[in-house]
């Protein structure tokens, strides 16, 4: 169909030869948010490294179709030109690159100083554009700051992995605007082209970030879906045991 813009089947995926990812499926349509939940070490972040297309993160089994277009061999910058960006749990501090440096390159030319200077502020970041990649930068800064590259890059599809992660109550709130104008969340349903697949260990991001569907992934495997509110209400409530149980 031509609204799906992610299809994932059978995918298995290993890192230094062993097996993390186990037959994983999933779709997602153009303007439809979904959410990824487990426990730590259950392989949600190998999920999104493999999408994006990392080399550690080799695919031994299935594919993954992006647009139609089978890209489970493409390199991770034929996928970042295709349409695919991700905001990192834990992004790397980057010595001798300016912030400002990096939202220029993936506006790709196609901005200006005033572009740059309307995505900081937006951000709340404009005083931190001449300071290096993540340098000092507290968690809530970092979030906000990938969120602006995201912003600057327009992916079709956003993976982001715990965006509430080291995250104060202060700045969860931005947070969460910034990903509803990245999966242009102010638009109908219908003129959505943006979709994106988010990683809560909390669900905390979801009082900001309405979601449609949600995954339960545990050792690999995903092994329940439906509505993401349900089954964080779930694993509150009782935790991933009663998910394994259900999904029995």
């Amino acid at each position: 169909m031509d609204d799906i813009l992610l299809s994932i089947s059978q995918l298995s995926v290993a890192v230094e030869d062993k097996e993390i990812l186990h037959g994983v499926d999933m779709v997602i349509r153009k303007g439809e948010t979904h959410a990824l939940f487990g426990p730590n070490g259950s392989g949600k972040s190998t999920l999104l490294m493999a999408i994006m297309g990392f080399p550690r993160y080799q695919v031994i089994k299935g594919n993954i179709a992006f647009k139609g277009k089978d890209i489970t061999n493409l390199p991770l910058d034929e996928r970042a030109r295709l349409g695919i960006g991700m905001s990192f749990q834990r992004p790397p501090v980057v010595r001798g690159v300016k912030t400002l440096d990096i939202v220029a390159a993936c506006l790709k030319g196609q901005g200006n100083q005033e572009s740059i200077d309307k995505l900081a502020e937006e951000a709340n970041m404009a005083d931190f554009l001449g300071r290096e990649i993540n340098y000092g930068f507290s968690g809530g800064e970092i979030k906000r700051s990938e969120l602006m590259q995201l912003l600057a890059q327009k992916p079709e599809l956003s993976l982001l992995d715990e965006p509430e992660s080291g995250v104060d109550l202060i700045n969860i709130a931005l947070i969460g605007e910034l990903i509803n104008e990245l999966l242009e969340k102010n638009h109908l349903i219908r003129d959505r082209k943006h979709a994106g697949l988010i990683i809560t260990h909390t669900g905390h991001i979801l009082d900001y970030v309405n979601a449609r569907t949600g995954y339960v992934m545990i050792e690999g495997r995903i092994i329940g879906e439906g509505d993401p509110h349900e089954i964080l209400a779930t694993i509150k409530e009782k935790g991933y045991k009663k998910c394994i149980e259900c999904a029995k």
